[in-house]
């Protein structure tokens, strides 16, 4: 996240957070209620791409500082050597399938050549003037087979219209469309709700449903982030971490604008709404430097390998999206201690779910099922097939035998979420010859969760699925072992 929320979100006003309040304490007696909330196509392939890239580049990146006032020279923007395809190389080999561009940070410097403003590229004398790097991003995505997405930052501290609210608004539309009709197809259009004052000390206030009804017009398939949605929910801090129990579904009046603030607040976008009836997952932002933006004095700094993982575990492993940060330098390209890490994790997590352990064991469950949902399609890998019990049980066992002793040490549940996610709390027990230990257990599952212990040598596992809220159906249990040299 390019900002702290703490310092420069607005709180929620009083009647909102009486709405969220009333939301959460419904939520503590639910009782067989019919989940309702689903995801869309383009939500059901985002959560399944689990991580991408954030890529936090301006004239930030040559100041050194976080946040820009507005007030730099565009021809400090000049980077020696700028290679996108050395971004989205670098992504791709370390398994992410999206990256997204800051096009536009606090400081209102456009990183394409904006007829709205001369505060651009257009300014600088990187390309002599006439460089484009929102175009040369995209197109590299594209050649890399990765998802492209595009922040628009909502405050501009340069912009002498900002606080003007009806001559800003139209100013930001006409942004926001350039982005959205010049460089084809995105799949995640990226906001915050970041409101200080612009230089002429006004705050903004934005007109979000017209941003949201551009997006949809020019872009169908692109989801939009912020606090409220629409499409995906920021997880509530900065850290790469999801909450725990995490629901994908929302309450909309929880989170009633990108922005709104307070405890109550940070606590839905944290877990979700297990009765709400919209659809918003999450996404888990964090830096792989203490910084937003490059600076020189952080490349020690650079996050390990195994961090990364820790990251992958507390975010993806918790049913969130993982949106890391790696910032390129002032030579327009990823500095080399940021690749080693992004590719040290990426070959570290190809090598632990490449093999699944569980392959060619047999399934039963304590529940009768009807064929096409029986327990053996909860070891397939296909996504879209699944176990679900028949009956209104509130706990349901499915039993695996391996056939064989197996060692082990992580253990992946998925639900099949494009029918919604319904369980609450689940336990992990391992069968060792004739007695079950329990190993794991946790609450939410969602796309994915995933449990981490000391290895385990086991015949099998038991797995209990408990929901008050509708039948569970569970698409893929895996089980994984790290192999390191």
């Amino acid at each position: 996240m390019p900002l702290n929320r703490r310092t420069f979100l607005r709180t929620a006003t009083s009647i909102g957070a009486v709405v969220v309040g009333r939301a959460l304490r419904a939520d503590q007696d639910v009782s067989r209620r019919v989940v309702n909330a689903v995801p869309t196509p383009d939500q059901l392939r985002w959560q399944r791409q689990e991580r991408a890239l954030f890529l936090h580049f301006g004239v930030n990146t040559f100041s050194g500082r976080e946040w820009g006032d507005g007030k730099e020279d565009p021809r400090s923007f000049a980077p020696t050597n700028l290679d996108a395809r050395q971004w989205t190389r670098a992504a791709k080999a370390a398994g992410f399938k999206a990256v997204v561009l800051t096009a536009k940070h606090h400081d209102g410097f456009c990183l394409w050549p904006s007829e709205t403003t001369a505060h651009s590229v257009k300014s600088s004398g990187w390309r002599n003037g006439d460089g484009d790097v929102v175009r040369e991003f995209t197109d590299a995505c594209r050649a890399d087979g990765l998802g492209a997405g595009l922040y628009l930052s909502p405050w501009d501290r340069h912009e002498p219209r900002y606080g003007d609210s009806p001559r800003y608004n139209d100013f930001y539309e006409q942004q926001l469309t350039e982005l959205l009709t010049r460089y084809g197809p995105l799949t995640e259009v990226w906001f915050d709700g970041a409101n200080g004052e612009g230089p002429n000390g006004k705050r903004q206030q934005y007109d979000w449903p017209r941003v949201h009804a551009t997006v949809r017009r020019l872009q169908p398939h692109a989801l939009m982030f912020s606090d409220a949605g629409p499409d995906i929910r920021w997880m509530g801090n900065e850290r790469g971490v999801a909450g725990d129990p995490n629901w994908c579904a929302m309450d909309p009046k929880a989170v009633p604008y990108p922005g709104a603030d307070g405890p109550q607040i940070i606590s839905a976008l944290q877990h979700g709404i297990p009765s709400g009836t919209v659809w918003r997952p999450g996404e888990a932002d964090v830096s792989i430097r203490p910084g937003w933006f490059w600076r020189e004095s952080e490349n020690e700094k650079v996050r390990s390998a195994d961090n990364l993982e820790e990251l992958y575990f507390s975010s993806v492993g918790r049913n969130a999206n993982l949106l890391l940060n790696v910032p390129p330098s002032t030579s327009g390209t990823l500095h080399d201690r940021d690749v080693r890490a992004l590719s040290e994790f990426g070959e570290r997590m190809r090598a632990l779910f490449e093999n699944d352990l569980a392959a060619g064991a047999t399934a039963s469950a304590s529940a009768p099922t009807d064929r096409a949902y029986r327990p053996a399609l909860a070891l397939d890998p296909d996504p879209d097939s699944y176990f679900m019990a028949r009956g209104t049980d509130d706990a349901v066992e499915l039993i695996v035998s391996f056939g064989r002793p197996v060692t082990f040490d992580v253990v992946s549940l998925q639900e099949a979420i494009a029918r919604g996610q319904t369980v609450e709390s689940h336990t992990v027990s391992a069968i060792i010859n004739d007695t079950v230990r329990p190993i794991a257990s946790g609450t939410t599952i969602g796309h994915r969760r995933l449990h981490r212990m000391e290895p385990v040598t086991a015949h099998g596992l038991s797995v209990t699925l408990r929901s008050s809220i509708g039948p569970v159906r569970l698409s893929r249990l895996s089980v994984h072992r790290h192999e390191r040299a």
